[in-house]
């Protein structure tokens, strides 16, 4: 798949029924036959973040992700909502990617998304995640956000997304994103 945009896919929840994560095996499917969707799954091996440890030396998975997010072209948050805000798990992960030397965030494009019961969906959090992501230099796709609310009603037992206007804007999202990330790839 030469010439194709690679995403890096990285689910901010841990738990094995996470629509999040289905969230995201759906963008596999649906993103344009130009994008390929790697969907991250070490998040559970990040340990806590502990500068004394960065000091000594990366730990291994952060230095396997730190390099996956270099070699991405672009990438996918999708994100549970606690508290008003992204997961712990998730920004502890963000955290790590983020330290010195040459914080491999710089430059990047984004999509951030969120699947949650409520009738807003991840909105409280995916405007947190955009605000880390920004002061950090990652270019967040503008316009329309990728905010799933009512989840019980859009995936089924399965974990597949049944809701036929969802998969429409969530296809749509993912044009858009491959056009902006092709873009900036081009620019560089």
């Amino acid at each position: 798949m030469s010439g194709a945009i690679r995403v890096l896919a990285i689910s901010g929840s841990l738990r094995q029924g996470s629509l999040n994560t289905a969230l995201l095996h759906t963008v596999q499917q649906l993103a344009p036959a130009s994008m390929q969707v790697d969907i991250y799954a070490g998040l559970r091996e990040i340990p806590p973040y502990d500068d004394d440890v960065r000091l000594a030396g990366y730990p291994a998975t952060v230095v396997e992700l730190r390099a996956k997010v270099r070699d991405a072209d672009a990438l996918i948050f999708s994100s549970p909502e606690y508290n008003r805000s992204f997961s712990g798990i998730l920004k502890n992960a963000i955290d790590w990617v983020s330290r010195p030397p040459e914080q491999p965030f710089q430059g990047k494009v984004a999509s951030v998304m969120g699947v949650g019961p409520g009738a807003i969906g991840t909105a409280l959090a995916n405007y947190h995640l955009r605000q880390v992501l920004s002061i950090l230099g990652v270019h967040v796709l503008p316009g329309a956000e990728v905010l799933i609310g009512g989840a019980a009603a859009k995936f089924d037992a399965q974990l597949k997304l049944t809701d036929e206007n969802t998969s429409k804007f969530l296809a749509t999202h993912l044009h858009a994103l491959m056009k902006f990330a092709s873009k900036m790839k081009q620019a560089e």
